[in-house]
């Protein structure tokens, strides 16, 4: 993933309102490896229900805001991360919803999808294991399951958008 600055960021939400951009908290931005990422996926430590997904698509950062569900998958129960793929306790992967853009979002229209609470979806498709006669290159398999993370993000923002 290319480098955001703060400015490139706040500018690239699309369904979020200018109060909401004001009061948004950003991580920190000095401390992230933008190589080994996706998309940057961070909580608002001031609003523990809300989350904010920014990503590069056709050249430009594409922003949302998110809001993960009060209530949680009881534990034994495993889920899977509709982004990344990968199964995990339900604790740790949270049902996130996202107004679409414009006045659909204004008037209460949502588009929701199953997230790793923690946005490590980044994290958890570099975890391989080592190469042998019956497992593929581990950076090509990296590589793959990069591509389809950032298909299925590209999908599901295009139905925020729409």
């Amino acid at each position: 993933m290319q480098p955001l600055t703060e400015a490139e960021i706040r500018g690239s939400f699309t369904n979020i309102s200018e109060l909401e951009l004001e009061r948004m908290t950003l991580p920190g931005l000095h401390e992230i490896v933008w190589e080994d990422r996706e998309f940057l996926g961070w909580r608002d430590v001031h609003a523990i229900h809300r989350g904010y997904i920014v990503f590069w698509q056709d050249g430009r950062p594409v922003g949302m805001v998110l809001k993960a569900a009060g209530s949680r998958t009881r534990p034994g129960i495993s889920s899977m991360c509709t982004l990344c793929r990968t199964p995990l306790p339900g604790v740790q992967v949270t049902l996130f919803t996202a107004p679409r853009a414009g006045q659909a979002g204004f008037d209460g229209s949502t588009v929701g999808t199953y997230i790793c609470a923690d946005f490590g979806c980044s994290n958890l498709i570099r975890i391989v294991p080592p190469a042998s006669e019956m497992q593929p290159d581990p950076d090509a398999l990296v590589a793959t399951r990069a591509a389809g993370l950032t298909a299925r993000l590209e999908s599901f923002t295009r139905s925020v958008l729409r």
